[in-house]
């Protein structure tokens, strides 16, 4: 079975069911319900601002200026500071077009679900909220989908059919079928084809027991890097329902688990939690933007919170740098 909490999936126990899921729909009306929603409840995020869904500093270079306290030391421009012997601050431009990658965990532990949905259609429906809201100026849109053993690439391009040949891709390869995804080694393949500094989005569930953390560091130091996190309540906790026969998704292995002893809802809380401790630390060490979205809320709600959190960080980093 592995840990407790790693991508274990009820194998019919009756009184905690499965949640119908977006991946098995119809593609066609999925994806038209999808950009809908994305549209009507988003829309307006972004306008009348170029900055993107995690707004960062442009790539080209521009005038240089005085340095002034607060500034990021990371762009001193030292030749001009030596000429002068006064430290100076190279100036950036946006780009006015903006290149983002999604990279989409498609193992099978994704295929579980006990409230809402599943973990698969938020994967999904994070994929589409970055498409459709980046892709709406002429931006180019590409992902990486990090399947067991293959990474398959779509390349960066923009327009609304590529988009949609990007999200029927993505309906086809979130699957149940056993299986795991080597994130590690989809991340680096992703920093091969990802040469333009933009926007990078990770959505996985982050269970992968490899080394993913120094790949996604490296993305980082590149590129604006958000990892989505994708979270079902019964991998934080079991409830009281007696005996259940567990699955492991990716591995296929089988576990008789009493939920009815307290001592076993307990240790598996506890390992569990340890786990999602573990996890957001990985990600706090590498610096990336953290999301997580969870399969009893409402996700689209919690990417209006941290688009308005992210928003108003950035305001207020420039507030303190003016004098």
């Amino acid at each position: 079975m592995g840990q407790p909490g790693l991508g274990v999936s009820d194998a019919g126990h009756a009184g905690w069911g499965r949640p119908p899921s977006l991946v098995t729909s119809a593609a066609p009306d999925v994806l038209r319900r999808l950009e809908l929603v994305v549209t009507r409840r988003l829309d307006g995020l972004l306008q009348g601002d170029y900055r993107g869904l995690v707004p960062g500093h442009g790539s080209e270079l521009g005038e240089t200026r005085p340095y002034q306290p607060g500034d990021d030391v990371r762009r001193i421009d030292w030749n001009v500071t030596a000429r002068t012997l006064e430290p100076h601050v190279r100036e950036s431009i946006a780009d006015r077009e903006l290149e983002t990658w999604v990279a989409v965990d498609t193992s099978a532990s994704l295929a579980f679900g006990t409230a809402d949905c599943e973990k698969r259609d938020l994967a999904l429906a994070a994929t589409a909220a970055v498409g459709f809201l980046t892709q709406r100026a002429g931006n180019r849109v590409g992902a990486v989908l990090i399947g067991d053993g293959q990474t398959e690439i779509i390349p960066a391009r923009s327009g609304r059919a590529h988009l949609q040949a990007v999200l029927r891709r993505c309906l086809a390869v979130l699957t149940d079928e056993p299986g795991s995804a080597q994130l590690a080694a989809g991340l680096q393949r992703l920093a091969g084809v990802a040469r333009r500094r933009g926007l990078v989005v990770v959505v996985s569930d982050f269970l992968d027991p490899g080394d993913w953390e120094r790949p996604l560091r490296a993305l980082a130091t590149r590129h604006e890097v958000l990892a989505v996190e994708l979270v079902d309540p019964r991998e934080l906790e079991l409830p009281d329902v007696g005996v259940l026969d567990l699955v492991d998704p990716e591995t296929g292995a089988q576990a008789e688990v009493n939920t009815s002893d307290a001592s076993v809802r307990r240790a598996f809380a506890t390992a569990a939690a340890e786990q999602r401790g573990r996890i957001a630390a990985s990600l706090r060490r590498t610096g990336v933007d953290h999301l997580v979205l969870r399969t009893d809320e409402d996700w689209l709600l919690a990417l209006v919170r941290f688009v308005t959190w992210r928003r108003d960080r950035v305001d207020a980093l420039a507030r303190a740098s003016v004098p």
